[in-house]
């Protein structure tokens, strides 16, 4: 296919589901602290950092902790949630997803993984799609958090596309209003009055055949 587009994904809820892991290990450290979070609140931690998301947290539970004990509570959510998900495989890839990324790979078409994920390598190794990716940025390479562009706009540079060139899949409205503030075409994944920004809207990749993905590859 003759395309000079590239394709940046999203981890949580697009290519994966460890949004539920990410919230029974949040929820346990909250409850441990003596109270409890939502499922609704959960949501608002879609696409953001480890750090802003404790912030987040504490505040709902009204508390205030010194930076030993911040440290302590990120490691101790972090090693909960890499027990969750250490036993995830290729079964584990959402569906409709392994469609998109054969047809990508196999029409040469770039793809990167943009996430604040710091776990995001040992996940795609898990899954057994790692080596797929031509350009992996995770949260270990970017210091600023979604709605901040800066996560895709790297993911761009490494693939050496200009951000008009590339094709943002999200899940969460902080991950949308970063690629667009980033000038790239933003497809949402889930509910669209929530991420109603979105270029695209669908509520998961069953709705996309490739017929779209021709479509927004095109020039």
């Amino acid at each position: 296919m003759n395309n000079t587009k590239g394709i940046i994904f999203d981890l949580d809820g697009v290519i994966v589901d460890t949004a539920k892991f990410h919230y029974l290990a949040w929820r346990k450290m909250a409850n441990d602290l003596g109270f409890d979070i939502s499922m609704e609140q959960n949501e608002q931690l879609k696409g953001v950092s480890r750090v802003h998301s404790l912030q987040q947290i504490l505040s709902w539970g009204n508390k205030t902790v010194d930076k030993t004990e911040f440290e302590r509570l990120m490691a101790s959510k972090n090693k909960d949630y890499l027990e969750r998900i250490a036993h995830m495989d290729e079964e584990d890839l959402l569906p409709g997803v392994k469609k998109v990324l054969d047809y990508l790979t196999e029409n040469k078409i770039p793809y990167a993984l943009g996430s604040a994920s710091k776990n995001a390598r040992p996940i795609l190794k898990g899954l057994k799609i790692e080596k797929r990716f031509k350009v992996i940025i995770d949260g270990n390479d970017v210091t600023k958090a979604k709605p901040d562009p800066e996560v895709f706009l790297v993911a761009a540079k490494k693939l050496d596309l200009p951000p008009s060139d590339c094709v943002v899949f999200e899940d969460s409205v902080a991950g949308i209003e970063a690629a667009n503030r980033a000038g790239m075409i933003s497809v949402g994944i889930g509910d669209k009055e929530i991420l109603k920004e979105a270029n695209y809207n669908f509520a998961d990749f069953t709705e996309i055949d490739i017929d779209f993905i021709k479509k927004i590859l095109r020039k």
